[in-house]
């Protein structure tokens, strides 16, 4: 144990035994028993947070609570903190999570032993005895002695049963160095405080039958043989039994130390396991250089592990096979193959002493000297395997506590690991590194293919070869499952597989070539018989999600349970690699995974009402992000309550609002289709209502025509004529604003029909302005004008000024492409006055631009600068990306006109960005054609 600092004295923080401290040969005064109890739990936990409940539950346990529990450990803390003033390198501190004591762990005795131990079970056996005995001289009496609260409870029996496996393995170490003698009066002790231990027992009749007193130990399994029967009504065990048998045949291998008769047996073979290595293999060439690069910056000090982590069918056995067999230079000591069955149709996970008794087989381990202990046989595997350079490749592991037994003690050593989940305990308690297999991109998917079937006929059908890289979704299973087909019938025309795998309804029948390992669903049947219950619930609710992905909220509404549960669900999920967290708090699946999770079955009552929680999780989050977006007077649509376990996302502002809407839009695009097939024809409609501002905020026009047809096709099934007419408005809009000229005006002439049957004056009117905005796109200005006129009486007779001032800006647009520059400026100042006073920004923002270009016509260039730069601000604040590209655009001009040319251009660069954003082709085209015009008149030396 290293001193603190030059000549500082030691600190000794005792929990094995009373719990004490000691600075060198002075005891610290800690204080009544209650702190100590609360000093041992931060020892314990030594540099990690406590809670404040953790302290007060283990602490107090079922006792009386003082009247302020949380008081009395903020106390405690401040009565340890001057306690604790003097002793060096300790500090308590506050966390985020509760309280921590930070201390180097090596000052802590029960810290100290658990290190010695675990190191003991790595090194050779003169070390390794020097390190137990060290190990039980920190043992002082009873753990925390005299308290007696459930948790201290718990912890002592842990405690005391790791106490009593070191001794166990300290037992086998001395026989093995031929310490049998002096071992015997020990043993007799432990077998009387553990009379029904077969492993000691063992330990103990071995010793007896080498000190030269077989009688006794015959006599012993005699007695604990009636003690299992009398108690457990059991014979003993195989190895117990077996080990009589031998002393009652003295067998002579019993009579030396297995260590010292291993000296004079034959040196075994160097193990050469490794399977061959895979005969068609593409990509991956990043994870083998990562792997590649942890082997050449091993340190020396630790065992490089590897986990290959991935889904069924990603290629993490290729992988470590490819790399193994390319590195088996590194490794002239031998390497070690084992399938650990962690997820296997034929058995069960291989046991964690079948693999090591398999391991200690292969580096050349007398079967006869193999302990029967678990502990005691890793104890001989990593002597064994101390100073070897070895190469282990553990595949198809279950979980972290199937590969911790079978890691080597020796840094000379490098292990691999493939897994399924994703054993993170491997990585947080052993360092190993993740290598993380996806799907495979769609170059190395045609090259693996090729591989397969040669390029020449992959040449002969490029379409269809591109359909069967994009059904196979880069999973390297399904690409071999295709080829496998494919060459098993030479005449097969690849058109023809392809057109099987397109339909979703028998896609994963495809992939089948004939036996388990080549049959898709069965690989993945594999990965779920693992998970719990309620994982495999949710595994097959995730199916049936529209969208490409899911928030957290969102699947706490899917599968009705609270976020926290839901995380712990989730995650069981992510840690099979049955669903990916490809951000924060969002999770998404595979297609091929989602098809066979739809097609694992779900009784269709309880499916449907999940989807409707999610259904209205969507919709009324989306009414509160428009809400914000565009606050009243736009009218509300006024929502049922939404199911029972559906909640919706709390939103504060636009920002979060906008997020929100960019995070979700492709998946509320999905859910509106599954609510069409489901026939929530309200639901439909109203997510169209909510998506609106958002879509020709950011540009989506297409994506807005589309929602509004689905409208529509709602509407006409219910016969509901008021939404018939909405649908028919919007979708006439947006036609305008695609181009679809001629589909626009039957749209909006149907609405407007509607309304004038119905004497809908104010829905007239909302005709007439977007007729007015439908010829505007046409570029026919004196009729758009004739329609906002229309819609401007309308309004004004209706009295809704918030709607006029609409009218007023477009008609202000409508005058200045005219070349009416002085009512252009009249509408458009009464339009930002009105605008102002409603609160309305994105209107704000469109009278400041036709200002600005009233302005820039008239030659006011400064102001039509000033107009813009504040429209920019505005339309930017709002997130209306189109409205910002369109202003860059008028600014540009600006620019242009006063000679800053290099503005100019920048300012045309960014719209220009942003328009491929949105992939506007036509106003893209336009800025284009001002660059390349600039750039003819202006000197290439000049351009900034």
């Amino acid at each position: 144990m290293a001193g603190i600092g030059q000549g500082a004295a030691e600190a000794d923080f005792r929990v094995l035994g009373d719990i004490a401290v000691q600075v060198g040969d002075r005891p610290v005064a800690v204080g009544y028993s209650r702190l100590r109890c609360v000093l041992a739990v931060l020892l314990i936990e030594a540099n990690r947070a406590v809670s404040a409940d953790q302290l007060i539950d283990r602490v107090w346990g079922d006792q009386r609570l003082p009247a302020h529990p949380r008081n009395a450990v903020h106390y405690s803390m401040s009565m340890l903190r001057n306690a604790l003033a003097d002793v060096p390198g300790v500090a308590i501190s506050r966390q985020a999570t509760g309280y921590q004591i930070t201390l180097d762990s090596q000052f802590v005795d029960v810290h100290r032993f658990q290190d010695l131990v675990e190191q003991a079970r790595g090194v050779d056996d003169v070390h390794a005895l020097t390190m137990y005995e060290q190990a039980f001289e920190l043992w002082r009496g009873e753990p925390c002695a005299g308290v007696d609260t459930p948790w201290f409870s718990t912890f002592r029996a842990s405690l005391v049963e790791r106490h009593h496996a070191a001794r166990l393995d300290y037992n086998d170490l001395l026989l093995r160095c031929g310490r049998h003698t002096q071992l015997v009066t020990g043993l007799r002790s432990q077998v009387g405080q553990h009379p029904l231990d077969e492993r000691l027992a063992g330990q103990y009749m071995l010793a007896l039958y080498r000190s030269g007193r077989q009688a006794e130990a015959l006599a012993h399994h005699q007695y604990i043989r009636g003690q299992l029967i009398e108690q457990l009504g059991t014979d003993p065990s195989p190895p117990l039994q077996e080990l009589h048998q031998r002393i009652l045949a003295a067998d002579p291998a019993l009579a030396t130390p297995a260590g010292r008769s291993e000296a004079k047996r034959q040196q075994p073979p160097v193990p050469r396991q490794l399977p061959a290595p895979p005969r068609l293999f593409a990509g991956r060439a990043e994870e083998l250089a990562q792997l590649t690069a942890l082997l050449a910056g091993q340190s020396g000090t630790a065992v490089m592990l590897s986990v290959i982590r991935g889904s069924g069918g990603i290629g993490k056995t290729w992988l470590a096979l490819r790399w193994a067999h390319e590195h088996l230079d590194r490794f002239p000591d031998g390497q070690i193959y084992l399938n650990l069955r962690g997820f296997d149709p034929t058995g069960s996970p291989m046991d964690p002493e079948t693999a090591i008794r398999t391991i200690l087989a292969g580096l050349g381990a007398d079967p006869g000297a193999v302990p029967a202990d678990l502990a005691a046989q890793t104890g001989l595997y990593r002597s064994l395997a101390d100073g070897k350079r070895l190469l282990i490749v553990l595949d198809n592991a279950a979980d972290a506590d199937q590969v911790t037994p079978l890691l080597p003690g020796s840094p000379a050593c490098t292990v691999l690991v493939t897994s399924r989940h994703r054993l993170n305990g491997l990585v947080a308690s052993h360092g190993a590194t993740a290598v993380d297999l996806d799907v495979l991109a769609d170059t190395a998917a045609k090259d693996l293919l090729a591989r397969h079937l040669g390029q020449s006929r992959l040449a002969e059908e490029p379409d269809a070869v591109s359909d069967l890289v994009r059904h196979c979704g880069g999973l390297p299973l399904a690409l071999g499952i295709v080829a496998a087909r494919v060459t098993g019938q030479p005449g097969f025309p690849l058109a023809a597989l392809a057109d099987e795998l397109r339909d979703r309804t028998c896609r994963l029948n495809a992939f089948d070539a004939g036996d388990l390992t080549t049959n898709l669903r069965a690989v993945l049947s594999w990965s779920c018989h693992s998970l719990s219950k309620a994982a495999r619930t949710v595994f097959r609710l995730l199916g049936l999600v529209p969208g490409p992905d899911i928030s957290l909220s969102g699947v706490t509404c899917l599968i009705d349970l609270p976020a926290d549960q839901a995380r712990v669900v989730i995650r069981e999920l992510v840690d099979a690699h049955l669903v990916q967290q490809h951000a924060p708090d969002r999770y998404r699946m595979h297609d091929l995974i989602r098809l066979y999770a739809a097609d694992s079955g779900h009784p269709a009552k309880s499916a449907r009402a999940a989807l409707r929680r999610l259904a209205d999780h969507y919709l009324h989050t989306a009414v509160a992000a428009e809400q914000l977006l565009d606050p009243p007077p736009r009218p509300q649509i006024q929502l049922s309550r939404a199911a029972a376990g559906s909640m919706p996302v709390g939103l504060s502002d636009q920002t979060q609002a906008l997020a929100w809407f960019d995070a979700e839009h492709a998946n509320l695009m999905a859910i509106q289709r599954l609510a069409l097939d489901q026939g929530w024809h309200t639901q439909v409609w109203q997510l169209s209502w909510t998506l609106d501002v958002y879509h020709y905020r950011r540009g989506y026009l297409t994506d807005a025509l589309v929602v509004w047809q689905a409208a529509l096709t709602a509407a006409e099934r219910v016969n509901d004529s008021v939404t018939q007419t909405l649908a028919h408005r919007r979708i006439g809009y947006a036609c305008a604003r695609v181009g679809r000229h001629d589909e626009a005006l039957d749209h909006l002439q149907r609405a407007l029909a509607l309304t004038e049957l119905a004497g809908d004056r104010s829905g007239q009117a909302h005709n007439h302005y977007i007729l007015a905005r439908a010829w505007e796109q046409q570029g026919d200005y004196q009729l758009a004008l004739h329609h906002a006129d229309h819609a401007l009486s309308l309004y004004q007779s209706l009295d809704q000024p918030a709607r006029a001032a609409r009218v007023l800006g477009a008609a202000a647009g409508y005058h200045a492409r005219l070349g009416q520059y002085e009512p252009a400026y009249f509408h458009a100042e009464a339009a930002f006055v009105l605008f102002r006073q409603h609160n309305d920004r994105d209107g704000e923002g469109s009278a400041l631009t036709t200002l600005g270009q009233v302005a820039h016509s008239t030659g006011r260039h400064a102001e039509a600068l000033e107009h813009y730069r504040q429209a920019l601000a505005v339309f930017r604040d709002l997130g209306n990306t189109y409205y910002e590209a369109e202003t860059l655009g008028h600014l540009g001009a600006t620019y242009e006109a006063v000679g800053q040319l290099s503005r100019a251009r920048a300012t045309w660069h960014q719209a220009l960005r942003l328009y491929r954003v949105l992939r506007h082709t036509t106003d893209a085209g336009h800025i284009q054609r001002n660059l390349r015009r600039l750039d003819a008149v202006t000197p290439e030396n000049s351009r900034a």
